[in-house]
């Protein structure tokens, strides 16, 4: 049995499987908070800098910005000479055209044309209909003036723009350390070790660099989220106990199960004596830094010797019948967030920490509380981004649409 299984019994259980993914499967947004943010999904950047094919202004959110002007409003047409009105005199022919070897400037193209800005910042009929497509929406007409879909995806993706915008407020607000957390628990979450996860990042073709970046936009889109959006949804404590009335099947346990996590020690097959001690006093130093508050998955990260050590020493779930028996033992008694005293086993010296510990039976509210709240939250933050993109955010921003 490798180290990675000492937890389990020698005699059964399942072994905790490291699974690699086929991707890496980055989501850009929403990856932290868990709420919906739809109108954080990147779209298209290329940014037509063309003037407007049509100088019509459909609608306006705002008035336009002091000193900006608007480049997108054409000029007045002057009025058209009228020729011939106040003589019988027959007016000349008009002059023949004069040839030339210049070719005619081209028209803009359709898809060229600037269907709407924000401060300034045109969006292009191209832009609108790239992402459309992008959520599944195609759109098949030129004419947005009279087709709904388009309208609706314009203005989706002016709320993405406005969003841009925002989220460029909360770039002093992540540092170095966010940063290396959050990549730590993607990696993490996709059970690799920093070997591993570079690997796969290489295959699909991200640098580290550019994965840092986006990690760095992630949290602040989700800063922004949390602080604009999910902060300002109430959620009343009537309301989360009807939710836990009307859904106790889903806070209802069936089988006990051990969510635990490991520091190892390992030691040979026949150590002696003093392999023994010194093991045992490596361990008891371990254990006393956990226990004054030492974050136990970086403690796994420096001195584990089990491969859970690139997880922070997580070992994942576990049915009280696929553990050892000295460890179950030393486990049982512990409370949520405790760590277990040094164990011995034939492996080496085990610190083990109970991270959860699921009990059959329906799990009381105050439990379940938090959970709920959060998902009431989810329910009703993506009500409250569309509240603040269409109430707020369009009032401190020039928007218009020219279709």
């Amino acid at each position: 049995m490798s180290p990675r299984g000492a937890a389990r019994r020698a005699h059964g259980g399942a072994d905790v499987a490291m699974a690699l993914v086929a991707s890496l499967g980055i989501v850009l947004a929403g990856a932290v908070s868990g709420c919906s943010m739809d109108l954080l999904k990147p779209g298209a950047f290329d940014m037509f800098k063309q003037p407007a094919a049509s100088s019509t202004v459909t609608a306006s959110s705002g008035p336009a910005l002091p000193g900006t002007g608007n480049p997108s409003r054409a000029a007045k047409a002057a009025p058209t000479p009228v020729v011939g009105t106040q003589s019988d005199e027959t007016p000349p022919p008009p002059p023949a055209p004069v040839a030339s070897d210049e070719p005619p400037e081209p028209s803009t193209p359709a898809l060229d044309r600037v269907v709407a800005s924000v401060d300034g910042d045109p969006i292009t009929m191209r832009e609108v209909k790239e992402f459309a497509a992008q959520r599944g929406q195609p759109i098949e007409t030129d004419d947005f003036a009279s087709s709904d879909a388009a309208k609706v995806v314009v203005k989706e993706l002016i709320g993405e723009k406005l969003l841009e915008q925002e989220v460029k407020k909360y770039d002093d607000k992540v540092d170095d350390a966010q940063i290396d957390k959050y990549i730590q628990q993607l990696r993490q979450d996709k059970h690799m070790s920093d070997v591993e996860f570079r690997a796969q990042l290489q295959a699909s073709g991200i640098s580290y660099d550019d994965l840092r970046k986006r990690a760095r936009l992630d949290i602040e889109k989700a800063m922004m989220i949390d602080q604009e959006v999910r902060a300002k949804v109430d959620v009343p404590d009537a309301d989360i106990k009807a939710f836990y009335d009307a859904h106790k099947e889903d806070f209802t346990i069936t089988k006990e199960r051990l969510k635990l996590a490991q520091i190892l020690i390992a030691l040979p097959p026949s150590p002696t004596a003093a392999q023994v001690s010194a093991a045992q006093k490596k361990a008891g130093m371990i254990r006393a830094r956990a226990a004054k508050g030492d974050d136990f998955g970086d403690l796994a990260r420096v001195y584990s010797d089990d491969e859970s050590r690139s997880n922070g020493g997580e070992l994942g779930w576990f049915a009280p019948s696929d553990v050892m028996d000295q460890i179950l033992a030393a486990v049982k008694p512990l409370k949520p967030g405790e760590i277990s005293a040094p164990i011995r086993t034939s492996h080496g010296i085990h610190i083990v920490k109970l991270e959860e510990h699921q009990v059959p039976g329906v799990q009381p509210l105050a439990d379940v509380k938090t959970l709920i709240r959060a998902e009431l939250v989810d329910e009703q933050s993506g009500a409250q981004l569309q509240k603040w993109v269409n109430s707020d955010l369009v009032k401190q921003h020039y928007v218009e649409t020219m279709y």
